[in-house]
């Protein structure tokens, strides 16, 4: 095998690989052997037809397909290593020569890791974010947990409110006609909540248990049933039950039956502790984000299409993965979209060549910086894993190819790379809160 190197624009390049004819014709006998089941000739039975004759019969070229996969196949990664290129593309291949007894020429069109010339990455201002905790914010937290501890009373002395849970009967019809779905016995229904037709709970609202009240609605113009879509529905309907939320008393004994903790005070404190750390957490990761957004804009990089093709094709094929494992196909998802693939990948672009500016900028600090992960690092990522996968780090040592802790090297300088644009950041007031304090 031999490969001749061409640089393209753009950071793209060809590659030509020439296999031997010697070869070519290995993996045509090899074409052969997987073929020749299926050919029959006059005389001969199936899977004993000669390959020189089946080739008299059907030219050469019979087998060409295969055996240029074979050859594709064995010398790429190969001639990849050989080129000495960083790739950073699934190849465009193309035949140059194939024929018998010649050897079989191949180009692979590929992208090449684009330079970068990197901005300054010390001193990058970013937009300072409170994790201040307000009193409002402690109470929404409180209340909504509250609720979730809320128990339904009956109620036998009013008529229904908004807020109330009701049990009620109902029967539907359009022009005096009943229609599919438009019945229901003991459906019970959250006034207020917006599960029915617009205007229909509003209706029960004054209508006592044990009473009965006709609801006239209009079903939308967009109704996913399109025999009913703005059409006026009268539905019959009987409250059989009342029922409101009853709260909790915000006390301590509250506090004990929720949390860990013997006073509301005690709680309280630890709501706000969670949301203070709620806020640090989504803050590092606001300043972190908008550090390399800042890096990328001050940077410069040709990226080429190829390579975000590339990326676009793993976040699809990443996110088929993800979807089969909930039982769902991409087809369908795209389907519920109203999307092809090719329209979906078109949505997927702005977020792929992020990625890709992204992980350039940052490999590009990492070796400005010269950050090295020594050992004691992926030691400790290798723990990290083995907790999360339930494994033995012994195990998941002994599975991990030097290529994977080569890639886990790299991913671990890059965090090492955010760090050092984070903590070489100036953060400043926002525009909006600069002008509040004027």
């Amino acid at each position: 095998m031999s490969v001749k190197v061409e640089t393209l624009e753009h950071n793209m390049a060809k590659m030509t690989i020439e296999v031997s004819a010697e070869d070519f014709i290995a993996a045509m006998k090899n074409a052969y052997n997987k073929q020749k089941k299926s050919l029959s000739l006059p005389g001969f039975r199936k899977g004993k037809v000669p390959m020189a004759l089946a080739e008299q019969t059907y030219g050469p070229a019979i087998f060409y397909d295969d055996a240029a996969n074979e050859c594709i196949n064995n010398t790429y990664p190969a001639a990849c290593t050989e080129s000495g290129l960083d790739i950073v593309s699934y190849p465009e291949i193309g035949v140059e020569q194939i024929e018998k007894g010649k050897p079989f020429i191949y180009t692979a069109t590929v992208a090449v890791k684009p330079a970068v010339t990197l901005g300054e990455y010390k001193g990058l201002e970013v937009p300072k974010v409170s994790v201040e905790v307000s009193d409002e914010e402690v109470d929404a937290s409180l209340k909504a947990e509250q609720e979730k501890n809320a128990r339904l009373i009956d109620i036998e002395d009013r008529a229904v409110e908004n807020g109330d849970t009701i049990v009620l009967d109902y029967s539907g019809a359009v022009d005096g006609v009943k229609f599919d779905g438009g019945t229901a016995e003991d459906q019970t229904l959250v006034i207020g909540s917006g599960s029915f037709i617009p205007g229909f709970e509003d209706q029960l609202i004054g209508v006592n248990a044990g009473e009965s009240k006709d609801v006239v609605v209009t079903f939308p113009t967009e109704y996913h049933a399109k025999e009913l879509a703005g059409k006026e529905a009268v539905f019959a309907c009987t409250v059989k039950k009342i029922q409101a939320k009853e709260l909790p008393a915000l006390d301590d004994d509250f506090a004990k039956d929720v949390s860990e903790f013997d006073t509301l005070d005690e709680y309280r404190a630890d709501i706000r502790k969670g949301i203070v750390e709620r806020k640090e957490a989504a803050a590092k990761t606001d300043k972190e984000n908008a550090a390399v957004d800042k890096l990328i804009a001050a940077s410069e990089m040709d990226i080429p299409q190829a390579m975000i093709d590339g990326q676009v094709e793993d976040m699809y094929r990443n996110m088929a993965n993800n979807l089969q494992m909930q039982g769902i196909s991409i087809d369908t998802y795209l389907q519920y979209m109203g999307q092809n693939k090719a329209d979906f990948a078109k949505t997927l672009e702005p977020q792929a060549l992020k990625r890709i500016q992204t992980r350039l900028v940052l490999e590009a600090v990492a070796e400005k910086e010269a950050i090295e992960i020594g050992d004691d690092k992926i030691e400790e990522e290798l723990k990290k894993m083995a907790e999360a996968y339930n494994m033995e780090v012994e195990k998941l040592r002994d599975v991990m190819s030097d290529a994977e802790k080569e890639e886990m090297k790299k991913d671990l300088a890059v965090q090492e790379a955010v760090s050092v644009l984070t903590a070489n950041a100036v953060e400043v007031e926002a525009e909006e809160e600069k002008k509040d304090a004027e």
